[in-house]
């Protein structure tokens, strides 16, 4: 059945509701690009902070977890209590997190800087249900679109920003925090909440179980290669992750108003976006971190190219600006392709990146190529992802929906650190990357498949009434 999309409250239909989408779009921006930044500067975090590699990336994974985590929750919290409130309450987390970050000298420091803040990527479930709220029908994808692409756009633009700080962190923490105050200040002037707030109370106990499965997880397959796959204390972590999903289902499925809609899951109309989210994302933080942890192998390896974070940044320099370029006309591509075909190319064009690089690794054109691919398929999927997961929804479920898929894709990224340690672990050296590129081209491939059927299948179910 077709998706009824209420029409925009009395508020917002007497105005312009573009700028307030725009400045929407600019804080998602910029809530993917403190979450990239971080990725060249591990390297560096491990030489300034004195600590072990392993150690430093949980300055990206707890991050994504906390993200994971948040999405839900606060989307949920933006019912209740607005979602623009929400939204400005997430951007001042960020804001006083790249605080703290910049002012930090030790890893303990730094990693509750970045818990806090994870909680920014609540931001781009919540603005899509403001954009759904106060655009007409007739924009709602071209909304959507911008939204989504600029997502991308940002997630480049943070191994940019990286580069040009030269690698100091502190400069990268003192600019996100810069331009996050920024982005605070219009959203607060220009955005208005177009929904009513609903009673309800939140699912804390859901939201415990997830971060305590999610950390048991990527802990297991963070720390399989060191401990060895088979140590009691790794199957004890494995063990523990598949009791607290069982508990968290079991929870999930009983409470009156869960964290995560079970049923959302694995709803027809969205579990084709469900999947494909995840595994996009799970795809692009696997070829972009391997890119730059391959870029700066030191020279006389026999690989890698002895890349600072600037030649880091500049390598994936095409990914940003094929982003940037498909977000400014995601609006027309939307108005034309189903968002599923979209999803579809993008994923496929993603794990093309990834293939190249598994073939053709040797000169630094070759990481030239694989970031043009990266960028057309990621402009061209994230540019879809949010309108393919609500478009098949009641317009009551937009926000839930759209938090589901933020959820996914932020566990499908938050695991790619994990694997990345666990394959390169198990096997070193150039072949090592090999293996995490192939890794990336098969989820990239199942993602364009899943997006792709899917995608018919909603189609039919849709226009099989009117064709009777």
């Amino acid at each position: 059945m077709a998706t009824v999309v209420a029409p925009p409250t009395s508020e917002t239909s007497t105005k312009n509701p573009w700028p307030a989408v725009v400045s929407l779009a600019f804080a998602a921006s910029i809530a993917a690009l403190q979450n990239t930044a971080v990725v060249p500067l591990l390297p560096v975090l491990q030489r300034e902070l004195n600590a072990s590699l392993t150690a430093v990336t949980w300055t990206l994974t707890l991050s994504l977890l906390v993200a994971a985590v948040s999405t839900p929750l606060l989307s949920r919290f933006g019912d209740m209590y607005g979602r623009r409130r929400m939204i400005l309450g997430a951007l001042a987390l960020l804001v006083i997190g790249s605080v703290m970050a910049a002012l930090a000298t030790s890893l303990a420091w730094l990693i509750v800087a970045r818990v806090l803040q994870g909680f920014v990527s609540a931001l781009v479930p919540l603005s899509i249900g403001v954009v759904r709220d106060t655009l007409p029908r007739h924009q709602l994808a071209s909304g959507i679109g911008v939204l989504s692409a600029t997502m991308g756009f940002g997630s480049g633009g943070g191994m940019i920003l990286a580069g040009l700080a030269s690698g100091d962190f502190h400069l990268v923490f003192w600019i996100t925090g810069g331009i996050s105050l920024v982005a605070a200040v219009i959203v607060a002037f220009l955005v208005r909440d177009g929904a009513p707030a609903v009673k309800g109370r939140p699912d804390l106990i859901g939201a415990a179980l997830l971060t305590a499965w999610l950390v048991a997880l990527l802990l297991a397959i963070s720390e399989g290669g060191s401990w060895g796959w088979t140590s009691p204390g790794v199957l004890g972590l494995f063990a523990a992750a598949v009791v607290l999903v069982a508990v968290w289902v079991a929870v999930e499925r009983k409470v009156a108003e869960p964290l995560v809609e079970m049923s959302m899951l694995v709803h027809r109309g969205t579990v084709g976006a469900t999947v494909a989210s995840m595994l996009l994302g799970f795809t692009f933080f696997t070829t972009m971190t391997g890119v730059s942890g391959f870029a700066q192998v030191p020279e006389g390896t026999g690989y890698g190219f002895g890349a600072s974070t600037l030649q880091v940044g500049l390598y994936l320099l095409p990914s940003t600006l094929f982003m940037l370029v498909i977000s400014l006309f995601a609006g027309r591509i939307m108005r034309r392709f189903q968002a599923s075909s979209m999803v579809a190319a993008g994923s496929l064009v993603t794990g093309l990146a990834a293939v190249w690089l598994v073939v053709a690794h040797d000169h630094p054109a070759d990481l030239y190529v694989a970031s043009s691919l990266l960028g057309i398929g990621l402009g061209i999927g994230y540019a879809a992802l949010g309108t393919m997961a609500v478009e098949h929804v009641a317009p009551a479920k937009t926000a839930v929906a759209a938090g589901v898929n933020a959820l996914v894709r932020i566990v499908g990224a938050s695991t790619a650190g994990a694997v990345i340690a666990a394959v390169l672990a198990a096997q070193p050296g150039v072949h090592g990357y090999q293996w995490v590129f192939g890794v990336a081209a098969v989820a990239g491939a199942v993602a364009a498949v899943f997006a792709a059927v899917f995608g018919v299948l909603n189609r039919r179910v849709v226009t099989a009434p009117s064709a009777r």
